[in-house]
């Protein structure tokens, strides 16, 4: 008794049609992986751009330098505020500050200033309708 020879079956050439999937698949596969391979090298690129990109220096804005938190200095400086007027509360953003302040006469107004120019640039009167 002959045993089938297993390796026969295996070298047989493929359905044309199978064959055609096969080669279509391989394709989509090789073009994924490629993606795949730039997709991450842009993310590897970004990283080592942000880490290398962050600078500890002082950093001088009309004059006014800002100190690094390794220099144990602050900044400081006057804001100039109506006489009289009571600061009712504030709030930061970036380099701006928005003072909420009730004046000598009751009313109320709300100061805008700049830190890095030094200067009140806005002012905005309170008032009911």
């Amino acid at each position: 008794m002959a045993s089938p020879n297993l390796n026969d079956e295996d070298e047989k050439p493929l359905d044309p049609a199978v064959e055609k999937v096969r080669r279509k698949l391989v394709r989509f596969v090789a073009i994924n992986l490629g993606l795949l391979f730039l997709a991450l090298m842009a993310v590897l690129g970004a990283i080592v751009y942000k880490s290398g990109s962050k600078s500890e220096a002082p950093v001088a804005v009309n004059g006014a330098t800002v100190p690094s938190p390794a220099e144990g200095a602050f900044l400081s400086g006057d804001i100039a505020l109506p006489v009289g007027a009571k600061i009712v509360s504030q709030s930061l953003s970036g380099n701006r500050i928005s003072i909420d302040a009730e004046l000598a006469d009751g009313s109320r107004a709300i100061f805008l200033y700049d830190i890095a120019e030094r200067r009140v640039i806005g002012r905005f009167a309170i008032t009911a309708q």
